[in-house]
């Protein structure tokens, strides 16, 4: 028997048309209510075209420190994605050394020193 699950997204623009509020929604969260956010980036993959298409948002009260959080919890995420989809946890391990290199210099993790 298959299902199915809706995400909704809801934004809402100021007069030059940039993101105020960001709001979200899963029917497979616990939560029953719209949760807001300040940012989301969405990658699809296009089938017929094997093109990406992106949706990257932020809205205007989001800070330069949580955008270098946001980036770093995203790329971390994107390589245990990566690993788990592939196996190729040589190449996933390469990654986090770039999200990690990422997070120290934008100063979100304390540097690892040997």
């Amino acid at each position: 028997m298959s299902r199915s699950s809706e995400i909704k997204i809801q934004v809402t623009l100021d007069d030059t048309n940039v993101p105020d509020k960001i709001l979200w929604y899963s029917s497979e969260s616990n939560n029953a209510s719209e949760t807001e956010v300040k940012a989301i980036l969405i990658s699809i993959f296009e089938e017929a075209s094997k093109d990406t298409l992106k949706l990257d948002l932020w809205t205007k009260d989001m800070q330069v420190g949580e955008m270098d959080r946001f980036m770093y919890q995203t790329l971390r995420a994107l390589c245990d994605t990566y690993a788990k989809a592939t196996n190729n946890e040589a190449l996933a391990n390469d990654m986090k050394h770039f999200a990690q290199y990422f997070g120290e210099k934008v100063e979100v993790i304390i540097p690892n020193n040997p």
